[in-house]
């Protein structure tokens, strides 16, 4: 290798915070955190949605490319077995949110806890005029089509794609799905 000497100090010439420091905690966020912990606090009726990620998924870019678009449908419902007895859920579902409704299939874990649904972003290939023909083969849902836009986290500014309240039960026809 080359050697470029000995390392030089940058780190100080190249923050830009008020206090020339990496502020880990700005004072913005610490203020959140009450509110955040309040909202731990209330009980949610329902469920509570959260998103999440798969390997071969990569935030939808990968649905589109035929050697990683195959194998098992990727675009599930995961809930907690006691949950899915309680409701009669086997393995499809319809849930409903702020923004709208989606029937979807399940996969009953005990790797997600009671109370708490998961649903992968990235999903729901079936507009025309995309140019999609192998994601459209296996369009999934857009779990989008549950929010309505209107939760905002008020110190970003975004939009709350997770924890989402939703109610959940058996689907009373299966649907085509996924």
């Amino acid at each position: 290798g080359i050697d470029l000497g000995p390392l030089q100090p940058r780190l100080p010439d190249l923050l830009r915070t008020p206090s020339g420091l990496i502020e880990l905690a700005p004072p913005q966020l610490v203020a959140d955190a009450a509110r955040l912990r309040e909202a731990l606090g209330r009980p949610a009726d329902g469920f509570v949605l959260i998103g999440r990620r798969h390997l071969r998924s990569n935030n939808s870019w990968m649905h589109n490319l035929p050697a990683l678009a195959g194998g098992t449908n990727r675009c599930t419902l995961y809930m907690h077995p006691d949950d899915a007895a309680d409701l009669g859920v086997t393995d499809t579902a319809i849930v409903k949110g702020p923004g709208g409704e989606l029937v979807v299939p399940v996969e009953v874990t005990d790797g997600i806890r009671r109370g708490v649904l998961s649903l992968p972003h990235g999903w729901g290939h079936d507009r025309g005029g995309t140019g999609q023909t192998v994601a459209a083969g296996r369009p999934g849902v857009n779990v989008n089509q549950l929010n309505d836009g209107s939760a905002l986290d008020p110190l970003s500014g975004t939009a709350v794609l997770n924890g989402i309240p939703v109610i959940v039960g058996p689907a009373v026809s299966p649907a085509v799905v996924g």
